[in-house]
């Protein structure tokens, strides 16, 4: 379980680091015309603090269990990035998009993996 639970974060990780560089690096027109229609409800900066939100959580995947030094860190950024989920699921549903809900439910599911196991019974 160990080795699932690793390969999980680290498909996590590049994900969410993905996602979240892409908002921090192009802008909020360039991103809503890249699909990402729901960057229109937001602000500029609530679009990069997410994107920074998202890079944070990935580190926080990976480093601290891969350094061994507070990782405890670990099940909580996956935490963190299930509610980052939760967010999305609601702001995806208020617009009507169905497709983006069902990626933003795979992915909680994913890291509710990841948190419940680190968590629990397979802590580092």
């Amino acid at each position: 379980m160990n080795i699932a639970l690793w390969i999980v974060a680290i498909v996590l990780a590049v994900a969410f680091a993905a996602a979240g560089v892409m908002k921090l690096t192009q802008s909020k027109g360039k991103l809503a015309a890249s699909g990402m229609g729901w960057t229109e409800s937001y602000s500029p900066s609530a679009v990069k603090a997410i994107g920074a939100v998202e890079v944070l959580g990935a580190v926080g995947l990976i480093l601290p269990a891969a350094v061994g030094i507070a990782p405890i860190l670990v099940p909580l950024a996956a935490t963190g990035l299930a509610l980052v989920m939760v967010g999305a699921i609601v702001t995806h549903a208020r617009r009507g998009e169905t497709q983006p809900i069902v990626i933003n439910v795979v992915l909680l599911a994913l890291t509710v993996f990841v948190a419940w196991g680190r968590f629990g019974p397979y802590p580092f």
